[in-house]
């Protein structure tokens, strides 16, 4: 459906038109939507920052999310989570893990602090959704700080996850919503890796516009 992220990007900065005049703050999902959010920024003359969270893998199938945990260490299971019966161990043991990973992240990626969400049009984009386990735990940690509209922006989502997803944003912006969903990558034509030092040199070269 999507030539690459850019391509996405763009489609997604159209139907996000609106928010133009509200200068919203953009926040990425990295490493993956991190271009993408750039260019959305660009587009809507918004702030662009990027809102940290990490997966937490079943010890099987690493790459299954049992949840996802946030900066703060809030932690959100998927409802599967409980039902594979899991000792509690392995969820502390790697949500401490995960959280130091993004702490490390958070001082690589940037040398201050978030943006402020509080009262703001705030946009959270990904390249795609599967499970949903980490744009639910960036909503869910963004919807604590308060902004004044909570927006989740993905190019493709299989309809269930959108379900979970749109109970937690106050809009859902999604261009695709197939229902023979397998993974984000079968969507696009080029689906690269996106390496930390290319988010690093794009959040660096981005100027701060407000912090308030």
């Amino acid at each position: 459906m999507f030539t690459d992220r850019i391509h996405a990007a763009r489609l997604l900065a159209k139907r996000l038109a609106t928010y133009r005049s509200s200068h919203p703050l953009v926040l990425a999902i990295p490493r993956g939507a991190v271009p993408m959010a750039e260019l959305i920024a660009n587009e809507l003359d918004g702030d662009l920052d990027v809102v940290l969270v990490r997966k937490l893998g079943a010890p099987f199938q690493p790459e299954l999310a049992l949840g996802a945990i946030d900066e703060t260490g809030h932690i959100t299971l998927n409802d599967f989570a409980g039902q594979i019966g899991l000792d509690k161990s392995y969820i502390t043991n790697l949500a401490r893990t995960e959280l130091a990973v993004l702490h490390e992240r958070r001082c690589q990626y940037s040398d201050r602090p978030p943006l402020a969400v509080a009262d703001r049009t705030v946009i959270v984009v990904d390249d795609g959704l599967a499970t949903g386990a980490t744009m639910i735990a960036a909503l869910t940690a963004l919807r604590a700080q308060k902004p004044a509209k909570l927006i989740c922006a993905v190019p493709v989502a299989p309809p269930d996850t959108l379900h979970r997803v749109a109970r937690l944003a106050d809009e859902v912006v999604c261009l695709e919503a197939p229902i023979g969903f397998q993974a984000v990558g079968q969507f696009y034509l080029s689906f690269p890796q996106v390496d930390d030092e290319e988010v690093i040199a794009i959040l660096k070269a981005r100027p701060v516009q407000d912090q308030a």
